[in-house]
């Protein structure tokens, strides 16, 4: 059995970081060696810095509960870290272990959409990892940072890069209905949230807006020329634990009927699916048929968490095609995209 790659996960004691620390458990190519945290959190065993504030399905595990964290300083005995860092603090942090020969995957916001750093969805645009070589060139660092996207876009930029391939895609309307768990732990306050819809998320709509055209754009040397999709996106937040729920329509190149847009969906496959990476659900897309689908409680956790749950499909009288989809927001749309993206990199070489 070959040697697995020494991993750490900066921000191990939030929602996101006990997400990495759960999916990296048994992961056949990379075992946690490292949790690092804030100072307040540094020098405590993992399971006491968390402070009673696990809130995986799964315990926490053994090996894990009794690691010592760190710092989230250069240093760490690992060659890869995973970023779960609120974006208050990230990018420094991120570049600092960037700076030091480190590979980082973050889920942080901060870098995103800087000319030289991949923001990725493996499916989508995996050759953008080639932005790492000019990253380095022009930065002067060792390692290398790529990124991950917003969370609520992952379901609704996987269906559009679907569409896209096979007709074109003019337009779309996004709204979303995002999980409390999108918010972090606290997250939103009961008295908020119970009995109520909020229908602001700050610095939502504007990721939602363009992120995708980044991930969607043509890769023309060392920079990204983003797509020609005009994106509007109204975000709101909604008693669901997890599982981010978007009613999208899109308008389209080519004109598709219903049955051509689910065959379009249905058969979207990408890089991970062909390498066959560890993370990767077997399919991308699952479009179900019945009129009440999907719904977070029963599609959620659908190819582990990494598939988006498509229904409702149906003609739009004012666009073309218009859809529900569904991805778990800490699974799909921050730890496991994150981990599946370093997949894709140790396949291609580049850890």
């Amino acid at each position: 059995m070959a040697k697995k790659i020494k991993v750490g996960v900066l921000g191990a004691t939030g929602m996101v970081g006990q997400r990495f620390i759960q999916l990296l458990e048994g992961h056949p190519w990379f075992e946690v060696s490292e949790v690092a945290a804030s100072e307040r959190s540094a020098g405590k065993n993992y399971i006491d810095a968390l402070e009673g504030r696990w809130k995986q399905a799964a315990p926490v595990p053994k090996r894990i509960a009794g690691m010592t964290v760190k710092e989230c300083k250069p240093g760490l005995d690992c060659s890869l870290v995973f970023g779960a860092l609120d974006s208050s603090i990230a990018g420094p942090i991120e570049q600092d272990f960037a700076k030091a020969d480190y590979a980082v995957s973050s889920n942080s916001k901060n870098h995103r959409m800087e000319a030289d750093v991949p923001l990725l969805i493996p499916e989508i645009n995996p050759g953008h990892i080639a932005l790492i070589d000019a990253q380095k060139k022009n930065r002067g660092w060792k390692g290398f940072i790529v990124t991950n996207p917003n969370c609520t876009l992952m379901g609704p930029t996987m269906v559009m890069k679907a569409l896209d391939d096979a007709f074109g895609v003019e337009k779309a309307f996004i709204v979303s209905m995002q999980a409390i768990s999108g918010a972090g732990y606290p997250g939103v306050a009961s008295w908020d949230i119970v009995d109520n819809v909020i229908p602001f998320i700050s610095g939502e709509e504007e990721k939602v807006e363009t992120e995708p055209l980044k991930i969607l754009g043509k890769l023309r040397g060392n920079s990204v020329e983003f797509a020609p999709i005009k994106i509007s996106a109204s975000c709101n937040r909604v008693a669901v634990r997890d599982g981010h729920t978007c009613s999208v329509s899109v308008q389209l190149r080519k004109k598709a009927s219903v049955e051509e847009a689910i065959k379009a969906m249905e058969n979207f496959s990408g890089e991970p699916q062909k390498l066959k990476l560890p993370t990767a659900p077997e399919r991308v897309i699952v479009v179900r048929g019945e009129q009440d689908r999907p719904q977070p409680i029963m599609d959620r956790d659908t190819g582990r968490g990494m598939s988006a749950v498509v229904g409702r499909v149906r003609e739009c009288k004012l666009l073309d095609i218009k859809f529900s989809v569904l991805s778990h927001n800490t699974i799909r749309g921050a730890a496991g995209c994150a981990i599946l993206n370093a997949e894709l990199l140790k396949a291609k070489g580049y850890i």
